[in-house]
């Protein structure tokens, strides 16, 4: 058998394969589309529960079938990153709109995984049907899939402007996104006035009408300049912190966290906290403890009278991960390629392509 050999110079070859390798993780896996808010296997995952006919009024199906219907038809990657995406979307600590209904144990606040595939139920959720609104009456474009057997949608309908509601984040290659979830009421609001004056709106003013994200897991979000420059320029800074008061009862003072931030983990900022009362040495603390239940969220740092419970709440609030900076990055793909984007760009994308849908 005679061998071919071509000859090319090595930084050539690195160059060519490392961007396409490079665009490869930015359009197919990293990064979420301007259109419906979905990575590609986000968007796979619902598109085979659609196929498996996962109504949210239907019974739930092992995700195990779901995971296998998604690898073996849509996305030939590992089993484990497609149940990761399906946990994630079914966790309300994690999305603002959960787009999967889950019954088992899908992970919690504390940090824990979620139960093996083969132990949880799925289905859609309200808002993961609401994705699909008429995606059988050719109002999206269908593209070959892996193997050219089958068919996919290339984007879907997206009735929810998902990229705003429950935000994205992910990390592609010289580039990344972290976009903060935002109210449902108050985003569709926005929607609806910025649609009545027209679009007509400037960036600038359109940023100024935007109350703010809305975090699944509570916390508050200090100052607005960094918010305004996000949603201006696509790209800003602000300080995230958990919600802290402090309770007084006859013989004690507590120091009660109902909400933290989003994307800690609740056990581990209780032992940073034991860790950091224990090496500040702060005088007059009887115990940390979590009495979080299905009511809520509830850590209790319980104090004698003689401590400062203030002193405390300030300890906590700066060397925890009690307050943190949120780097927002709004980038995400327009017509196949990565665009940093204000406020004002993604209601007009999202705009155009509803109106190309109906």
């Amino acid at each position: 058998m005679s061998e071919k050999i071509l000859e090319t110079g090595f930084d050539e070859e690195l160059k060519d394969s490392y961007l396409s390798y490079a665009m490869s993780v930015i359009t197919e896996r990293a990064l979420p589309d301007v259109r419906d808010g979905l990575k590609p296997v986000q968007r796979r995952i619902l598109h085979a529960m659609k196929e498996l006919s996962l109504s949210p009024s239907g019974a739930h199906k092992k995700s195990a079938r779901v995971v296998g219907e998604t690898m073996g038809k849509y996305h030939p990657h590992g089993d484990s990153s497609i149940y990761e995406a399906m946990a994630r979307m079914a966790q309300p600590f994690s999305l603002r709109v959960p787009l999967v209904d889950g019954q088992g144990n899908f992970g919690s606040l504390d940090g824990d995984s979620p139960a093996a595939m083969r132990y949880t139920e799925v289905r859609m959720a309200p808002e993961g049907e609401m994705m699909h609104a008429d995606v059988g009456e050719e109002t999206v474009d269908f593209v070959p899939n892996f193997d050219e057997s089958l068919e996919e949608p290339s984007v879907l309908p997206s009735a929810l402007p998902n990229l705003l509601i429950n935000g994205a984040s992910g990390i592609a290659v010289g580039m990344a996104t972290n976009i903060p979830p935002h109210n449902p009421v108050e985003t569709l609001s926005l929607l609806s006035e910025y649609l009545k004056e027209g679009c007509s709106w400037s960036a600038a003013e359109t940023a100024s009408r935007m109350a703010g994200p809305d975090f699944p897991t509570g916390g508050e979000i200090v100052g607005r300049s960094g918010l305004r420059e996000m949603y201006e320029t696509g790209r800003g800074k602000f300080t995230l912190r958990g919600k802290v008061h402090i309770e007084e009862t006859k013989n004690r003072n507590l120091v009660v966290i109902t909400e933290i931030p989003y994307g800690a983990t609740k056990a581990r900022i209780v032992k940073q906290i034991a860790d950091k009362l224990d090496e500040r040495g702060v005088d007059g603390v009887v115990t940390v403890r979590d009495e979080s239940d299905r009511s809520g969220d509830r850590v209790v740092v319980e104090l004698q009278k003689r401590a400062d419970p203030n002193a405390v709440r300030a300890l906590l609030l700066s060397s925890t991960q009690l307050s943190g900076t949120f780097g927002g990055n709004m980038l995400a793909l327009v017509d196949g390629a990565p665009a940093t984007m204000s406020l004002k760009d993604v209601l007009d994308c999202f705009i155009r392509h509803r109106r190309e849908v109906v």
